[in-house]
């Protein structure tokens, strides 16, 4: 596939230059951890789980990631929070780095779910996914010659093994790490390493005024940076995530703000984060020069979002998950999307019946061909 540095990445279809992040592969031999042995803080204590600030930079801050890269490393992040048990609160991919707010929970209590005489099937219908179908096939399979042998003891160390690797921080980081960095290398067509050795994080309450300030201080990292005016407009932050649809962004942030998971319409979430960011968020000026000394949110902005109580109009709300669309998409009335789904049959699954899907989280009655890419990715 060619690089980005010799095709014009307009011109080729966001899946193409996504091939590789997705695949579903074997355990990595000899892989080493990114760590560098920074002694970590971690929670060790009676509590159900932990939260974790992370960040991490590339090498000297000096490799940027344009919008596709932004991209695949997302879609890493919660494919490797799926596999890992781990919960993402919310995240912020950056041009040279990310910072992520992951959710660790009791380890025992989440292995719970693998106990009893189906806990084996359960587990491996977990290894889906991130492990092929053929590569589980031959683990099946050496696991009954183990124990047809009667080397029970080293099945079980194999089965072991797998689970050790649920729950654990820095095992989570250090496989999104390196399981980007090898698509980011052969993508760029370069070698060595991507990132920094170390990765930082900070413990943090799991509830409460510092997780709120904790996740909006993620969100607004775009704001700080510049690169836009509202964080609702930075596609690779946890928060224009769920203004996009996306259920499990939605959730992490119904956590960040202790409200009930299914709380982000109902129980007002969205609308109260939002006002916690421009509140947080706003752009600090010196007083006597005027002269702005930290970058965000101006204040006709906070104000406007404050008088507005954190409401999104029905139009903005349309405007942002459009955004999200992949590449050839239809949006209009059910009828209108049925016809056009007709007269395109060959290029979609010969399951699928109808071609209109309803437009999530929007009051008008739109349709679309195909689903947002928060719904359709990894």
């Amino acid at each position: 596939m060619k690089t980005s540095s010799t095709t014009d990445p307009q011109m080729v279809p966001l899946e193409e230059q996504l091939v590789g992040v997705n695949v579903k592969t074997g355990l990595y031999p000899g892989a080493r951890s990114w760590s560098g042995g920074r002694h970590r803080i971690l929670g060790k204590g009676p509590l159900e789980s932990y939260c974790y600030h992370v960040m991490s930079r590339t090498c000297g801050g000096e490799v940027l990631f344009d919008e596709v890269e932004k991209e695949a490393l997302r879609r890493v992040i919660w494919r490797m929070a799926e596999f890992s048990g781990i919960k993402v609160v919310t995240y912020c991919v950056m041009r040279n780095h990310f910072h992520l707010l992951a959710e660790v929970p009791h380890r025992e209590t989440w292995l719970e779910r693998f106990a009893g005489v189906d806990g084996e099937a359960k587990l491996f219908e977990h290894l889906r996914t991130l492990y092929s179908r053929a590569y589980l096939g031959l683990l099946r399979d050496e696991l009954a010659d183990l124990r047809t042998r009667g080397l029970t003891v080293l099945a079980e160390q194999r089965v072991e093994a797998l689970k050790k690797r649920f729950c654990d921080l820095s095992l989570f980081v250090k496989e999104v790490k390196e399981r980007f960095s090898r698509w980011f290398n052969k993508r760029r067509g370069r070698r060595g390493t991507l990132w920094m050795d170390r990765f930082k994080s900070v413990l943090v309450e799991g509830k409460g005024e510092a997780l709120r300030t904790m996740a909006a201080y993620i969100d607004l990292n775009p704001v700080r940076a510049g690169l836009v005016k509202d964080p609702k407009d930075y596609r690779w932050c946890g928060y224009a995530e769920a203004l996009g649809g996306s259920r499990r962004a939605q959730r992490g942030l119904c956590k960040a703000q202790g409200k009930p998971v299914d709380g982000w319409k109902s129980a007002g979430a969205a609308e109260a984060y939002r006002c916690l960011l421009h509140d947080e968020g706003r752009e600090v000026k010196d007083l006597q020069n005027e002269k702005v000394v930290r970058r965000g949110v101006t204040a006709e902005s906070a104000r406007a979002v404050l008088a507005a109580k954190g409401r999104l109009s029905p139009a903005e709300l349309v405007r942002l998950r459009v955004r999200y669309f992949s590449d050839g998409v239809v949006l209009g009335s059910k009828a209108f999307v049925e016809g056009i789904f007709e007269t395109q049959r060959e290029q979609f699954s010969p399951k699928r019946k109808h071609g209109a899907r309803r437009m999530a989280e929007s009051e008008a009655p739109f349709y679309t061909l195909r689903q947002l890419r928060v719904r359709s990715l990894g």
